[in-house]
């Protein structure tokens, strides 16, 4: 296959999960009844009254997306889309109100009330009276969609560099609740060239947040950056992980990333584990 014609059929298949992606998305958030009922009558044949009935596992189509609270919207945007290649598929903001405060963040106002304490003092934005403003943007990627969420002042513009709460700067991986987003990367690229690329491009757009870590001991970021290529990548052997090789990395925002690579044994224990879970939700 040619350069060209690799690039044509990717660019239909993003634009096919675009579409897809946004027909789910504006699903969910109208409500559509006949839209509704038409998705639940699956390819499995099952009817909208039998999947209503059914486990729970058998009534979702799998992870429609990752939500990521950032401090800088425009920076953020410009990694996920500029360096890492989505595509946008709809960005919304201004969102104010006691129906936004109470569906997003009620638990954390119940917890402020039970402590005595200002709901702000513990990071809750007053969307109710619209001090504070939410903006969204998905993000499309091949097989998932990432939300970049940012609450901002209402004196601060749409795609600010200044977020309502500090960001917590320099947080481990091993932080109860610390979640991360984990990038599939293609079979046949040369991974430590692929991160060693990654760095290149961030810091040459400001980015110098964006920084991997090494499989070989560093105690200062001159260790790290002198470390040699081949000390991007972790490439794991022994069983049942074989064939994985992983990188953690830090995104523009602090974020917690990792980019990998399933090969061999691991990739058919994943593509059976997939195989068989088919199976069971459509029997």
């Amino acid at each position: 296959m040619t350069d060209e014609k690799h690039n044509t059929s990717d660019m239909g298949r993003r634009a096919m999960l675009q579409t897809a992606g946004a027909a789910v998305i504006t699903t969910l958030a109208v409500g559509t009844p006949t839209v509704a009922l038409a998705a639940a009558q699956d390819a499995d044949g099952m009817s909208a009254a039998k999947r209503n009935e059914a486990p729970l596992g058998a009534r979702l189509q799998g992870v429609q997306h990752f939500g990521l609270t950032v401090q800088n919207m425009e920076r953020a945007y410009e990694f996920y889309t500029a360096v890492l290649g989505g595509t946008e598929v709809f960005r919304h903001g201004d969102f104010q109100g006691d129906g936004v405060q109470n569906t997003l963040l009620a638990d954390q106002e119940i917890e402020a009330n039970a402590r005595g304490v200002n709901p702000r003092t513990i990071g809750v934005p007053d969307l109710r009276g619209g001090a504070q403003r939410l903006d969204v943007r998905f993000i499309q990627f091949d097989n998932v969609v990432i939300e970049l969420l940012q609450y901002r002042d209402a004196d601060q513009p749409m795609g600010s560099s200044k977020s309502f709460a500090e960001p917590v700067q320099h947080m481990s991986p091993a932080f109860p609740r610390m979640m991360h987003i984990c990038f599939y990367v293609r079979d046949d690229v040369d991974f430590n060239k692929f991160i060693a690329d990654l760095e290149a491009e961030s810091a040459r757009r400001g980015m110098t947040q964006v920084r991997a870590n090494r499989t070989v001991r560093v105690m200062t970021e001159a260790d790290r950056k002198a470390a040699p290529r081949s000390s991007n990548t972790n490439r794991v052997t022994q069983a049942p992980s074989d064939g994985w090789e992983l990188i953690y990395c830090k995104g523009p925002e602090g974020e917690q990333l990792e980019f990998v690579k399933a090969l061999g044994p691991v990739k058919q224990r994943f593509s059976e584990a997939l195989a068989k879970r088919q199976q069971t939700v459509t029997r």
